[in-house]
C-alpha cells in the first residue's frame, strides 16, 4: 500500500474509532486521540457553543454508554499530507450530530485537533429520524 493510501486507511480507522468512542461514551479514547489543543465548536441557532479537551472529556465521561452496535456513517475523508478531515455523523439516544473533525499528523500519529459540529436531527426511541 502506498503512502496516500495508508494515510486515507488511517484516517477511516480514526474515524471509525471516534464514531464508536462516542457511541459508547469511551473518554478514555478521546485522551488519546485528541490534541492537548484539542478544541471543538457547536454550531446548533447560530449561538456558538465552545469547549477544549478537559470539557469534552467530561462531557463524554458524563453519559452512559449506548447499547448494541454503533450508529454513524462516514461521509469523506480527505488526506493532505500531514493533515486531514472526516465528515460525519453519529448518533447517540435521541439525536444525530453531524461533525466535521480536523487531523493533523504529529509523530506518524493523527491527532485530532478540531471538531464543528451541529445536531442533525432528533431520532425516536427506535432510532429512526423523528
Amino acid at each position: 500500500m502506498n503512502h496516500a493510501a495508508q494515510d486515507h486507511a488511517d484516517m477511516l480507522a480514526q474515524a471509525v474509532a471516534y464514531c464508536e468512542a462516542v457511541w459508547f461514551a469511551r473518554a478514555d479514547v478521546f485522551a488519546t486521540m485528541c490534541h492537548d489543543r484539542f478544541f471543538m465548536t457547536h454550531t446548533d441557532g447560530g449561538a456558538l457553543q465552545h469547549w477544549d479537551k478537559a470539557a469534552f472529556l467530561a462531557r463524554v465521561a458524563a453519559r452512559k454508554p449506548s447499547e448494541g452496535a454503533a450508529s454513524y456513517q462516514i461521509m469523506g475523508i480527505d488526506v493532505s499530507g500531514d493533515m486531514a478531515r472526516a465528515h460525519l455523523w453519529v448518533d447517540v439516544p435521541g439525536l444525530r450530530f453531524e461533525d466535521h473533525l480536523g487531523f493533523v499528523k504529529l509523530d506518524g500519529q493523527w491527532k485530532l485537533l478540531t471538531k464543528v459540529f451541529r445536531t442533525l436531527a432528533r431520532l425516536n426511541e427506535q432510532g429512526q429520524v423523528a
